[in-house]
């Protein structure tokens, strides 16, 4: 029964599940969409919500902050807008053929013996009243509370535990890979296994550390071996009960 028990454990590898954030983790921030991305939030709130073009740069930056995206603070401080709306103008608008196709990429993807999830922020309703957050940013209150949001996304706690409910993670045979470190020490609260891509350098709080997505075999190759581990126990036990004992 021991011995059953540890092949049965050999047999278990130490990650079950990737999860992979999008912009700037799997296409690189030299591509330049996440510049466009940001062009369109910020043309959204000055055409369809009629925010003051000056204030529009200060405001992305403080919501950011604050709640996660930029989409969530405005929703938190009180505009009214259509999520499909506000997504068809930032993101419908964008110029795909900016991203090119990366077979290295797909093949590194395409050969991990590992389930692959990309992350996704999840969008309830609305709200009416307008939170004045330039007079809070500028003149802090410690009597006043930020209002919340209802768009869950990262870094907050509930946006993982909506990713690990609906994709069925278990979040310590996870590994978590994006580009923010807000995101990736947050998520290691909530238990994830972390990468940070973009450096190199491994900052505190944070498991690895890769320059590129592309440096993923390198810096992570346990991936790969523990496939080949597995088909090695594999190979040895059935070796073990087919050879037979003389007397």
């Amino acid at each position: 029964m021991e011995n059953e028990d540890q092949y049965h454990q050999a047999l278990k590898p130490k990650y079950e599940c990737l999860l992979f954030d999008l912009d700037d983790t799997l296409y690189p921030r030299s591509s330049g969409l996440s510049a466009e991305v940001t062009k369109n939030i910020q043309e959204y709130m000055l055409h369809k919500l009629g925010i003051e073009d000056g204030k529009i740069p200060q405001l992305c930056v403080s919501l950011y902050k604050n709640y996660g995206t930029t989409m969530a603070g405005l929703k938190a401080i009180g505009y009214n807008f259509q999520y499909d709306d506000f997504h068809g103008y930032v993101h419908g608008r964008l110029p795909y053929d900016m991203l090119k196709p990366d077979p290295v990429l797909r093949g590194l993807l395409l050969s991990l013996p590992i389930r692959k999830v990309d992350d996704a922020d999840v969008d309830p309703i609305s709200r009416i009243e307008v939170f004045d957050i330039d007079k809070y940013l500028s003149r802090p209150d410690a009597s006043l509370v930020l209002p919340r949001t209802p768009v869950v996304c990262k870094p907050f706690e509930g946006a993982y535990e909506k990713v690990f409910n609906i994709a069925n993670i278990n979040p310590q045979r996870t590994l978590f890979f994006d580009d923010s470190i807000r995101n990736l020490l947050s998520g290691k609260r909530m238990g994830l296994h972390t990468v940070l891509v973009g450096t190199s350098h491994r900052t505190q709080g944070v498991d690895n550390a890769l320059e590129s997505i592309h440096n993923i075999r390198e810096a992570l190759p346990e991936l790969w071996e523990a496939e080949e581990e597995l088909e090695s126990v594999r190979y040895s036990r059935k070796v073990a009960i087919e050879t037979p004992v003389k007397a």
